[in-house]
């Protein structure tokens, strides 16, 4: 496929939402895919909600998923400008082309004259459309209603000779809209500054889009892009409309859809890394050729075809995103996610300040594995800092009165008191003799050792405790648990 050129074009109103955010990926895989160009514009005509803030925000999730654009706004090319509100005098251009040939035309009506309207035809039980009221003012008529104040909105002429328009959808196939329930509607709004349906329309064709991979909540913008794109005697980009993004309950992901965050900033903030969460958008709508399901970005680039992309609606399943990110976090180089997780634990008040990086670098290898987002790692460090604290004590106390369990924490206690070395490996086979030298079971063994040191049932390898507790604080911990016998 040549000259491939697609668009991630979001507006600057608010945080970035996380089906932008999968719209942007599918548009940069398809664009990598091909060999095409990715590009990001600034639909920034909302004028009251845009704020350069905000597009900021698009800039920095963008840079921090890796989806790095070829061309538009930071980085220039040859078809900007790449803000639409530094584009109005373009589209001016066009606007006066369609009403000086008779295709568009100045209306008045007032909002209450609208609503008036479609009042009438609810009342008839006829759809709501605009009537074409304003379509043949004279010149006089026009003045004196701007005399009155009014300011204009411009209206497309839809021919009343249109037929269906028919949409090849490269995921939804061939889509067929009435013409009937397309009425004269706004190109230009009254303060001057074009809808999105046509500005859209012009800049796609300026710059020279071959294919618009978006939502499926524009595809019923597509029947007046089409019309548009007619009159103007352009021809239209292939359209692609990806399918809704539901929560598990199915109704469509929003703030209230249990577990899963909206926005692309709440992940980050989360601790979830950002090739995980690629990996796992990706496949929200798009399956691979096989059955696996950690892809790096280079592989989902090489499998990625619009041909597997679902009409269905994809479901966002929090716990597989968790169990995805896990993976990722496991298999990551260990600095990165140190680097991560130093922020989280000062947060929860752990001073990491008499602590050699070595060491810290273990205290997070040691709890990786029971990570699904990095913010988790404050929730499993309690145990190797401050006072020992038990989950269940009267658990614990039986435990510790079980025969022989004295035996094993004075042994353990001279062991570990004579350990040569804090290396893990060195702990581990010092507790696999001190098992072998006993005349007890495992379940004597490590379960009440494990209570003993950590306070808890269950945990990181008791080595690794050993190893990062040091030799003081565990014949502390033990001595604390013989105690309580």
């Amino acid at each position: 496929m040549s000259d491939v050129r697609v668009r991630f074009a979001p507006s600057p109103t608010g945080q970035i939402h996380i089906g932008n955010i999968r719209t942007a990926l599918f548009n940069y895989l398809f664009a990598k895919k091909n060999n095409g160009t990715f590009i990001l514009r600034i639909e920034d005509t909302d004028r009251e909600r845009s704020t350069s803030e905000f597009e900021e925000v698009i800039h920095k999730e963008m840079e921090w998923l890796g989806l790095d654009w070829d061309e538009g706004v930071g980085v220039g090319g040859n078809y900007g400008p790449y803000r639409q509100m530094e584009r109005l005098d373009t589209y001016n251009d066009y606007i006066q082309n369609l009403l000086d040939n008779d295709l568009a035309y100045h209306c008045y009506c007032t909002p209450e004259e609208l609503d008036e309207m479609r009042e009438e035809q609810r009342k008839n039980g006829e759809p709501p459309r605009y009537t074409g009221k304003c379509r043949c003012l004279t010149q006089e008529e026009r003045d004196k209603l701007e005399a009155e104040g009014r300011n204009p909105v411009v209206r497309f002429k839809v021919s009343e000779e249109t037929k269906d328009i028919i949409v090849d959808d490269l995921i939804r196939g061939r889509v067929s809209f009435s013409s009937d329930v397309i009425d004269d509607f706004v190109i230009v709004k009254s303060d001057g500054i074009p809808t999105y349906n046509f500005a859209v329309v012009v800049d796609d064709y300026l710059m020279e889009i071959s294919h618009v991979i978006r939502g499926e909540d524009h595809l019923s913008n597509t029947p007046k892009q089409q019309l548009l794109y007619d009159a103007l005697g352009w021809e239209a980009p292939r359209f692609a409309h990806l399918s809704m993004i539901l929560g598990t309950d199915k109704s469509k992901l929003s703030k209230r859809s249990g577990e899963a965050y909206v926005y692309v900033s709440e992940y980050r903030k989360k601790g979830y890394l950002p090739e995980a969460l690629i990996n796992f958008l990706s496949l929200l709508g798009w399956s691979p050729d096989g059955d696996e399901e950690i892809l790096t970005k280079e592989e989902i680039i090489e499998q990625f075809s619009i041909d597997r992309v679902n009409k269905s609606a994809a479901v966002f399943d929090v716990e597989k995103l968790n169990w995805m990110n896990g993976m990722y976090i496991r298999s990551a180089e260990l600095e990165k996610i140190v680097d991560l997780a130093k922020p989280y634990i000062r947060e929860a008040g752990y001073d990491l300040s008499d602590k050699s990086d070595e060491w810290i670098r273990f205290l997070v290898d040691t709890v990786r594995g029971s990570l699904d987002h990095v913010s988790e790692i404050a929730d499993h460090l309690d145990i190797f800092f401050g006072d020992l604290t038990y989950t269940d004590k009267e658990k614990a106390k039986e435990d510790f009165k079980q025969e022989k369990v004295d035996l094993v924490f004075e042994t353990l206690k001279n062991r570990i008191k004579s350990l040569d070395s804090l290396d893990p490996e060195f702990i581990k086979k010092m507790l696999k003799q001190t098992l072998k030298d006993l005349p007890v079971g495992g379940r004597v063994f490590y379960h009440p050792t494990r209570f003993a040191l950590t306070g808890k049932g269950s945990g990181p390898e008791l080595y690794n405790v050993i190893a990062l507790l040091g030799k003081e604080e565990c014949i502390n911990r033990l001595d604390q648990a013989l105690a309580l016998r």
